[in-house]
């Protein structure tokens, strides 16, 4: 195993951390603000991280390129769907 792909294996271990931390924010937080809070922060520090240890490992700049897209539209995605959901249960709650 090279150097590169230790920094790599370290790297896509904390990524699956943060997803687990994630998920057990999803689960044990008792309301759906602070449930959407953990998961979408995890998440995209998690997505960060797995992207950057495929991107460590990649054969060329298009590989890099497409992995950066792939996390850009994961933390739009993310941001878009949690806000949809969080006014979505706002106003449930006032109603």
């Amino acid at each position: 195993m090279t150097p590169l792909e230790g920094v790599a294996l370290v790297l896509l271990a904390l990524g699956c951390a943060f997803y687990g931390a994630g998920t057990i924010g999803l689960l044990r937080f008792p309301d759906v603000f602070t449930r959407l809070h953990a998961l979408t922060k995890a998440d995209n520090v998690g997505l960060f991280l797995v992207g950057l240890s495929m991107a460590l490992l990649a054969d060329g700049v298009r590989a890099v390129l497409l992995i950066l897209l792939v996390w850009v539209a994961g933390l739009v995605t993310a941001t878009t769907s949690a806000s949809l959901l969080a006014r979505h249960a706002r106003t449930t709650e006032e109603g």
